[in-house]
């Protein structure tokens, strides 16, 4: 997908939270929702499946979803399903959290972890960052088994890596 056809969705969706009065909730449940799909291959697959009806596929989201969302992002995320950009969501998901959070002038922390953080350390973790950039930063949480321990946080183009695996590497490259 280009990146101009990832933006006319990630608009679209900005648009129709603006007018369900959904700006706060859309991009987070779509964020939830993409990462949902990365850590399920099997319901990927099914809601990308061109040979499962549109119908079907986008009912199987607003199964799935049923009162867990706002009817905004359900309505988004089986727009999205059926227009057979399921590959596509994380992509969008990203765009339209940084929309968001550029508007309310705040930048998102994509962190990555071997397990969820808990409030609290998101909490601290977002209290961290943005006295290191200046600007009030979200973390969005990805679990990521990868990540042994510690974390590894994007946010824009830079990447504060703290995890098991690199400072096990910084130590043995010391030696």
């Amino acid at each position: 997908m280009s990146e101009t056809r990832s933006s006319v969705y990630a608009e679209a969706v900005l648009a129709i939270a603006r007018a369900e009065d959904a700006l706060g909730a859309v991009p987070d449940e779509l964020f939830r929702f993409a990462g949902a799909l990365e850590g399920h291959d099997e319901l990927r697959e099914k809601l990308g499946d061109p040979h499962i009806p549109a119908a079907l596929r986008q009912q199987i989201v607003q199964d799935l979803m049923g009162d867990r969302a706002t009817k905004a992002s359900v309505a988004v995320i089986t727009m999205l399903v059926g227009a057979g950009r399921v590959g596509d969501i994380a992509k969008i998901a990203h765009e339209v959290a940084a929309a968001a959070a550029s508007s309310r002038g705040e930048q998102i922390a994509e962190v990555r972890s071997a397990v969820a953080l808990t409030d609290d350390q998101q909490a601290r973790l977002a209290a961290a960052l943005t006295a290191r950039t200046q600007r009030p930063v979200t973390v969005r949480n990805i679990v990521d088994p990868a990540v042994l321990g510690g974390v590894v946080t994007t946010i824009g183009d830079a990447v504060l890596d703290g995890s098991v695996r690199t400072r096990l590497t910084q130590l043995r490259d010391a030696f």
